[in-house]
């Protein structure tokens, strides 16, 4: 009480001519919390018995604000991609920050940004282990426990070569300026479908770990993860167009995404099928730095065969569709 009481006779001082006598008060025994897609705000109802101040630009109320409420948690994910072909078994290659084509600026289209140090050995210290280099960004998103269509807040963040996800320092949990409750826990990458725990999570203050990799974690839909050779779940690679699908044959399929992007790559003077382009790309699938429609390595191939070995697909149908089982979001 002594803090406010002091910030309102100063705010007072500095912005009204008009004097304030203390008055008594009363606090009433109610409180809420109040929630838009965008802004979370938690309060506490308070009555006091003094007038408003005011100027133009300036507005002091009576009133009472809890502390900052913000919870931890400490997600894990593998994608397909970047496992196909590890160099260190358990761990994803992290070719795109070897090969400097991280984007030091969010793909997701929420403004974050990082200096390019957090990509390497353990963020800005660089006293970290190889594990925790980066290796991509991730989308994080909360979602109402009523309603799992209901986005109650989404932030970038990245991903280390151990499946851990955290803060845009590279190494730090993700802390969240959220009330704690129940949420459903959704992953989402750009060119992999994404992942939604089948149950509202608790996210706390103290911190929640959720861990994708491991088939004791229950997921949202069926077969929402693919079984890697070493027995870790990850998330399916092949949506060129993070469209939510995934499709090797038939109308907007993916394979032609990547064939359309080789052939008018305007570095492919020849026009050759077998060129690969290199670069920060949605059709490069294996997340190598470089998307290629035929010949050896090929993505394109990458599709075919996540198609043809779905668990869903009993007739090895090449115009099958792997679909998200996250739901839309608004």
């Amino acid at each position: 009480m002594k803090t406010i009481f002091v910030i309102l006779l100063v705010w007072s001082y500095s912005f009204s001519s008009v004097a304030q006598s203390i008055e008594k008060f009363s606090i009433d025994s109610g409180g809420a919390s109040t929630i838009t897609p965008t802004i979370q705000m938690v309060y506490t109802i308070g009555e006091v018995n003094a007038a408003e101040r005011a100027t133009a630009t300036v507005k002091i109320s009576e009133g009472f604000l809890s502390r900052f409420i913000k919870i931890k948690i400490n997600p894990k994910v593998f994608l397909q991609g970047a496992s196909l072909n590890p160099e260190t078994v358990g761990l994803m290659n992290d070719d795109l920050r070897d090969l400097g084509l991280l984007p030091t600026t969010s793909p997701f289209g929420d403004g974050k940004t990082v200096d390019v140090s957090v990509f390497n050995l353990g963020g800005t210290t660089s006293l970290g282990e190889f594990e925790d280099d980066i290796v991509d960004w991730i989308w994080l998103e909360f979602r109402n426990e009523t309603d799992v269509s209901q986005i109650i807040k989404g932030t970038s963040v990245l991903l280390q070569r151990d499946g851990d996800i955290v803060a845009l320092d590279g190494v730090s949990d993700i802390s969240l300026g959220m009330v704690p409750k129940n949420y459903y826990v959704v992953l989402q990458h750009r060119n992999h479908l994404g992942v939604m725990s089948a149950n509202p999570i608790a996210v706390t203050e103290i911190g929640t770990a959720i861990n994708f990799t491991e088939n004791t974690t229950p997921t949202f839909g069926s077969n929402a993860q693919v079984a890697l050779a070493n027995g870790d779940l990850a998330l399916w690679t092949g949506d060129t167009n993070y469209n939510g699908e995934i499709r090797f044959s038939g109308s907007d399929n993916d394979s032609n995404i990547i064939k359309d992007a080789v052939l008018n790559d305007p570095s492919n003077g020849f026009n050759s099928a077998t060129y690969t382009s290199t670069g920060y790309l949605l059709i490069d699938l294996d997340l190598s730095g470089g998307g290629r429609f035929s010949g050896s390595n090929n993505d394109s191939n990458i599709i075919k065969d996540n198609v043809l070995q779905h668990p869903n697909n009993g007739f090895n149908s090449p115009t099958f569709t792997i679909n998200t089982t996250v739901p839309v979001g608004n």
